[in-house]
């Protein structure tokens, strides 16, 4: 199962969308709490949203974001079958990625 959900919302002339990402966002200053140690930095560096292939959002994100980041945006126009492409890359080069068609 992939880290990231979709969920849209169609309401009176936007589209809402939800994305939830699984991921564990440590900046690289908290301790382990049982060994005292710092836990190493991960977290997501750079997010692509594209619809119909085309990219209509990036962000480029760091360590101060919490666990598990949580983004709502709107889309003013969204038609059934348009498909929306979200990918994510973090500090250590892992990455993953999601397709989501409006119905």
């Amino acid at each position: 199962m992939g880290s990231i959900k979709i969920r849209s919302r169609q309401l009176d002339d936007y589209t809402e969308i939800k994305l939830l990402i699984t991921h564990p966002m440590e900046n690289g200053r908290n301790r382990d709490p049982i060994s005292g140690a710092l836990i190493p930095a991960h977290f997501i560096r750079d997010l692509v949203v594209e619809l119909n292939g085309k990219i209509i959002l990036t962000a480029d994100l760091g360590g101060s974001m919490s666990m598990n980041p949580f983004f709502t945006f709107r889309l003013k126009r969204s038609e059934t079958g348009d498909r929306l492409h979200v990918r994510w890359l973090d500090n250590l080069e892992l990455s993953d990625s999601a397709e989501y068609v409006f119905e």
